[in-house]
């Protein structure tokens, strides 16, 4: 751990349950008063999310240990971009998970990139497959403009997509997450999607 972060910001504690902790209201507070260097605030904030960071991490990346370091890293960065927090943008859990999604998906694709380096070998001494080639280019091309499309979304909708379609969790689950009526975690779903095929283009 880094000098300056609290010694909290480890891995969930054993039993600790998933939906446990402050109200939605007072998670915002917490993390307030952590952007301000309160320690207590960020010891109470992390026993109140650590679990479903956590879960989140490990749902990702699918390694036990792997989900603890990226639990880690989340809480690091958390604890250093606490001020960047508005509360007028969505509540503290969902920008919490969204930073936890992010340093899973990072952790992720290191390890894929990993890898790719290791088999390069493998790859130069092999007959180019243009047909395989070609469908590469096309699926870097079509994740390059689902990218693009993700950004003209509202953070809200940018949320509940990625929480659902990359994070692999269910309309109820989404809903709990992110302290929203199951109802409104699917109209924020759906308004995504079809944000998504209207920016993206149906058959381009």
């Amino acid at each position: 751990m880094e000098p300056g972060v609290p010694a909290q910001a480890g891995v969930p504690h054993p039993g600790t349950p998933a939906g446990a902790g402050p109200e939605p209201t007072a998670l915002a507070e917490l993390l307030q008063r952590s952007a301000r260097g309160d320690r207590a605030a960020f010891a109470e904030l992390y026993d109140a999310t650590a679990a479903r960071v956590h879960g989140l991490s490990l749902r990702v990346v699918r390694d036990p240990a792997q989900a603890e370091e990226v639990t880690q890293e989340a809480f690091l960065e958390i604890w250093r971009t606490a001020s960047r927090y508005d509360v007028g943008r969505g509540s503290a859990v969902s920008w919490l998970l969204t930073i936890a999604h992010r340093k899973a998906v990072d952790r992720v694709r290191s390890a894929e990139a990993s890898s790719r380096r290791e088999s390069t070998y493998h790859h130069r001494n092999q007959t180019v497959d243009h047909d395989a080639t070609a469908d590469a280019a096309t699926a870097s091309l079509e994740a390059r403009r689902v990218r693009t499309a993700l950004g003209a979304l509202t953070d809200m909708q940018r949320e509940a997509i990625e929480l659902a379609y990359f994070g692999g969790y269910t309309h109820t689950e989404v809903a709990t997450l992110l302290d929203l009526p199951v109802g409104t975690a699917k109209t924020r779903i759906r308004d995504g999607l079809i944000r998504l095929r209207d920016t993206i283009g149906v058959g381009r």
